[in-house]
């Protein structure tokens, strides 16, 4: 019995030799050459479109978190803030009037603050500025530049309608009208500026005062006073228009310049610059047809 055994035992050993190593005993075998176990197999990509939106996805990821960083930053932030308000370039206003007229409220995000509304509001409700610029100056003001309108003459305000216009005489309290170089009427002072003439606008009855009208006439005066040298400028008193054709300036020591129409002023002032020089005791100088002057009096 016992040799029957040992036979059989080792007759079992022989055939698991033959048969190979037994599943679960031993090493593992390796998989074959180019091929991953299944739990180690890397991911594949999509194909197609899928692969185009993945890459696009990486591509915009970092753009779009700088630009929602950018955005915070110039709204939602305390850094980019309106802190401050600088004015030049004023003369008569007062930079409190400007910056009310401005209306740029501090601690707003500066990048709200638009540049060409704040000109409109200034333009609007400032008739004085002639030009204003408005820029932001990074990181917390706006700056603002501004020019002034000047007068080149002045009118008698009529206080029944606002506008200009008649002599001084007689008229103690009333305000001047400010008229610019394009003939606007800009402002108002309580006193006369020295060194700019009066216009008179005498129209009552004329032709001239029906068919152009006020304004137009005006505009014809301020070309003329334009026009003149500055010597001659500040010795004018008073530029008195009674037509299209009449326009008269009245100087000091009781000197009158016969002007004619406001056409050819430039003309007009070279000839009277000259007739001055060559008449200066004269009283009266008629410069109407420029080419052919005229001096009278003395």
């Amino acid at each position: 019995m016992a040799g029957r055994t040992t036979a059989a035992g080792r007759g079992g050993r022989d055939q698991r030799d033959r048969r190979g190593p037994s599943a679960g005993s031993g090493p593992p075998t390796a998989p074959p050459a180019g091929r991953w176990p299944r739990r180690f197999r890397a991911p594949r990509l999509p194909e197609g479109r899928g692969r185009r939106r993945l890459l696009l996805a990486l591509a915009l990821g970092p753009a779009l978190l700088i630009g929602g960083l950018a955005l915070w930053l110039l709204y939602g932030s305390a850094w980019l803030r309106v802190e401050g308000v600088t004015v030049a370039g004023r003369s008569v206003l007062t930079e409190r009037q400007i910056l009310d007229a401005a209306d740029i409220p501090l601690g707003d995000p500066l990048v709200s603050v638009d540049p060409g509304e704040v000109e409109r509001r200034l333009l609007e409700a400032l008739p004085r500025i002639d030009s204003v610029e408005a820029a932001r100056s990074w990181p917390h003001g706006v700056e603002l530049t501004v020019r002034e309108r000047k007068a080149v003459v002045v009118m008698v305000q009529d206080a029944r309608n606002g506008e200009g216009g008649g002599d001084e005489d007689g008229t103690r309290g009333r305000r001047y009208a400010e008229v610019d170089d394009e003939g606007v009427l800009f402002g108002t002072v309580a006193e006369r500026p020295a060194g700019v003439p009066l216009l008179a606008l005498d129209l009552a009855g004329s032709p001239s005062g029906h068919r152009f009208g006020p304004a137009r006439m005006r505009q014809e005066a301020v070309g003329v006073a334009a026009a003149l040298p500055e010597r001659v400028r500040r010795d004018t008193r008073t530029i008195r228009v009674r037509s299209y054709d009449s326009i008269t300036l009245e100087m000091s020591g009781g000197r009158t310049v016969v002007w004619g129409s406001g056409e050819d002023s430039d003309a007009k002032a070279g000839s009277l610059t000259l007739l001055m020089k060559a008449a200066d005791d004269a009283e009266r100088f008629d410069v109407s047809v420029p080419g052919a002057p005229a001096a009278s009096g003395s």
